[in-house]
């Protein structure tokens, strides 16, 4: 199953995009949602955050693999940051390299670039 929507440059799409990400993986676990849902927060706030487009959120269902893509068109690799505890920001791909089995960056030059993790779930594998 492969399900992608669009979402247009504004804060509003962040919320949208947990509700899309939910509504796609609706019958898998409770912990695998909750981790979904926090991981679509932080690629969704960082295409907003870092970008001036627009951006794609791809899920895809493949037995117990779950994987999640964040498609924009800005140039340049995100890099892993190590926030002080006092800063604001800057936790977002820590928290998805704690929760998700792997993530990557696929950079294309002339469009743009797709962060994305994967993550395991036995529910997922059941109702998928």
């Amino acid at each position: 199953m492969r399900d992608t929507r669009s979402f247009p440059h504004e804060p509003q799409s962040v919320p949208a995009a947990r509700r899309f990400a939910m509504n796609v993986l609706r019958g898998a676990s409770a912990d695998i949602l909750e981790a979904v849902e926090l991981m679509v927060s932080e690629l969704a706030t960082n295409c907003i955050r870092h970008t001036n487009s627009g951006f794609a959120l791809t899920i895809i269902r493949s037995g117990r693999e779950i994987r999640v893509e964040a498609t924009d068109r800005a140039g340049g690799t995100p890099t892993m940051r190590s926030p002080e505890p006092t800063d604001p920001s800057g936790r977002g791909l820590k928290i998805i390299d704690m929760l998700s089995a792997r993530w990557g960056v696929d950079t294309a030059p002339e469009s743009g670039k797709t962060v994305w993790f994967t993550i395991s779930d036995r529910a997922a594998a059941r109702t998928g």
